[in-house]
């Protein structure tokens, strides 16, 4: 359903509005009706960026200081396994006991990171100030 405005524009808008309506095909009242609706759409997006970039600010930062963290704890474990691997001799494949506490250390190991994760508890959580006692 079309609606009836009466409307009052500049001068020269109305001049240039005539020029576009004596094109073939076209007129005053749809070239208003597209005119508005392009631009409510675009303030209505406009708004819609306006609080999402807030939002895609925080995460980038936020992004930025989690690959951070993850350069810091990939360097730490090469550098943990080049120095484990240098000073640490093999042990000879002949010797199953060595290797069977090895395995079981291993699986110890890999079930601790697994509850750690599981409780959100961090080995390198920082590190809260002590309290002053008042």
């Amino acid at each position: 359903m079309k609606v009836r405005q009466n409307l009052y524009i500049d001068r020269e808008l109305s001049d240039a509005l005539e020029a576009l309506a004596a094109g073939p095909g076209a007129n005053k009242s749809r070239l208003v009706n597209d005119a508005v609706a392009a631009w409510l759409a675009r303030r209505g997006s406009k708004e819609i960026d306006d609080l999402l970039k807030v939002r895609l600010d925080r995460m980038s930062r936020e992004i930025g200081l989690v690959r951070r963290d993850i350069d810091v704890v990939l360097e730490s474990l090469a550098l943990f396994v080049r120095y484990q691997l240098l000073v640490t001799a093999p042990l000879p494949e002949a010797d199953s006991a060595a290797l069977a506490i090895g395995m079981d250390r291993f699986e110890k190991f890999v079930g601790q990171v697994g509850r750690q994760l599981a409780s959100g508890r961090r080995t390198l959580a920082p590190v809260e100030p002590a309290e002053k006692a008042s």
